[in-house]
């Protein structure tokens, strides 16, 4: 049996080994020369950089892949698990330790902050059960599917429901349950972990934050990028062909039912299954021109996309840890500007990652791999050359504010990332990173699904269709994918 994969993101690769182990013969067309989608590397003069994701969580998805396929994960994939989650800073001077440790954590923010640490844990314990109640139907099934709403996973659900904050936004939760207005945008940033708009996103994605502070934040011993080329090394172990420099034109389907592909180059691949992992929005418009395509949901709001400025900086800053959030002064407007004016912040939270923190030669001796990132809109047209360079200026601006220096001077190296970079590089729908938004209260639903509704032995994985973006939730895709195919079968 055939199997082909388009696109050799997290979630075509995690796709691609488990077709595998069900004896699939499968083949993954990547039309870049490298594979990993937005989670690759580059290095330059010395620095080396993560280019895409920088935030590991639920690494058992990724050891999953290794036991299905009958090896140890811990042979292949080493990684670590931080003592500090992140580490946040106010134009005001306040700075605050996210201790991994929750009970440290909710000190720290009683010192701080001055919120009741009883408060914090509190909050830590509802999301807590509000994700273990919850994941099992939101998560990792199809919500496209009637069998779903059947299985004891609903039943859980409902018990909880009451708790699922429904009628309310992911900030009106946190501002009901909190005084301070820095831990209400603390909590308020984890709608960014999709792309959306904590005033807008639903109050059920408060429970984002359990993933880092109940279960922990990782770091593989090689950076991230050790994530795709372990996990290509497994998908080869098991026989998968992965085919580079080979662009998909056309997903045939014939009688209602997918049969291969044709590439760029003519060349043709009949297939008994076919998986997109492509953006959703480019394989109906490109790849499957001529069919039906759900036009409502291909028109959603996109998620927010990214500026991030790679700089390798030849000085330490020991105040600085892996993760680290420059808050912005008005979060409200911030998202008003990326969502409604469709513009760069004026304001912008600033996120730095730095690897060089915990991986060895990732820098030269005393300096730092920054990965300097803030949320910008999707690419509709904006004049991103004037949005770079003012954006550039504000963030060192900020940082020079922040930290007391003149961060120009310390920068050695640079490249860049823009919402029409990830574009191209990635076909993400306009350089949206989490392909549409969650700022509606049933945007969980409205995502595509993993199969096609009209067209046999066809499906989707990857952070464009259900159930979202992020390592973890195209690792959920992948499986679900795989439940899809095995009941099908």
């Amino acid at each position: 049996m055939q199997a082909v994969v388009i696109g050799s993101g997290i979630g075509g690769i995690a796709t691609a080994i488990r077709l595998a182990v069900s004896g699939y013969k499968v083949t993954v067309y990547e039309s870049n020369n490298y594979p990993g989608g937005k989670l690759t590397a580059f290095e330059k003069d010395g620095y080396r950089f993560d280019a895409g994701p920088s935030l590991f969580t639920l690494p058992h998805l990724v050891e999953e892949l290794f036991q299905i396929a009958g090896e140890r994960a811990s042979d292949h994939f080493p990684y670590i698990k931080k003592d500090v989650a992140c580490r946040y800073f106010w134009k005001d001077g306040t700075e605050l330790t996210a201790w991994a440790d929750s009970e440290k954590f909710a000190d720290e923010v009683e010192d701080k902050l001055g919120e009741s640490r009883d408060k914090v844990l509190d909050h830590l314990e509802n999301v807590k059960l509000l994700y273990e109640r919850t994941k099992g139907l939101f998560l990792e099934k199809s919500l496209h599917k009637w069998d779903t709403y059947l299985s004891k996973d609903v039943i859980k659900a409902l018990q909880v429901v009451h708790k699922l904050h429904l009628t309310e936004s992911m900030h009106e939760v946190a501002a009901k349950k909190f005084k301070s207005d820095k831990l209400v945008q603390l909590f308020d940033r984890y709608a960014t972990y999709n792309g959306s708009n904590p005033y807008k996103a639903p109050g059920v994605l408060a429970m984002i934050p359990h993933l880092e502070h109940n279960i922990g934040t990782f770091l593989p011993e090689r950076g991230m990028h050790q994530i795709t080329e372990e996990l290509v090394a497994l998908a080869k172990r098991k026989g998968v062909t992965f085919s580079f420099n080979s662009k998909v034109d056309k997903i045939h389907i014939e009688g209602g039912v997918a049969t291969g592909v044709k590439l760029e180059n003519g060349q043709e691949h009949p297939a008994e299954l076919v998986v997109s992992n492509m953006d959703v929005v480019p394989t109906y418009r490109h790849l499957l021109k001529g069919q039906r395509a759900p036009e409502k949901t291909l028109m959603q709001e996109r998620s927010s996309s990214a500026l991030i400025f790679y700089w390798g900086v030849n000085r330490s800053f020991p105040q600085l840890d892996l993760h680290n959030i420059l808050f912005s002064s008005n979060y409200r407007r911030e998202f008003h500007e990326i969502f409604d004016f469709k513009e760069a912040p004026s304001d912008p939270t600033i996120y730095i990652n730095i690897t060089s923190k915990d991986v060895k030669g990732e820098a030269p001796e005393g300096g730092e791999n920054w990965f300097v990132m803030v949320n910008v809109p999707s690419n509709q047209g904006q004049n991103w050359k004037e949005e770079i360079v003012k954006t550039r200026a504000r963030i060192i601006e900020r940082i020079n504010g922040q930290f007391g220096v003149d961060l120009e001077s310390h920068i050695q190296v640079e490249e860049l990332l823009t919402p029409e970079l990830i574009e191209s590089k990635t076909s993400s729908f306009g350089g949206a990173l989490y392909g549409a938004s969650s700022n509606s209260s049933m945007s969980a639903f409205f995502r595509h699904p993993n199969f096609s509704r009209q067209i046999d032995n066809l499906y989707f994985v990857g952070g464009s269709v259900h159930p979202g973006g992020g390592i973890p939730l195209c690792l959920l895709s992948a499986r679900i994918v795989d439940q899809l195919v095995r009941e099908n079968a």
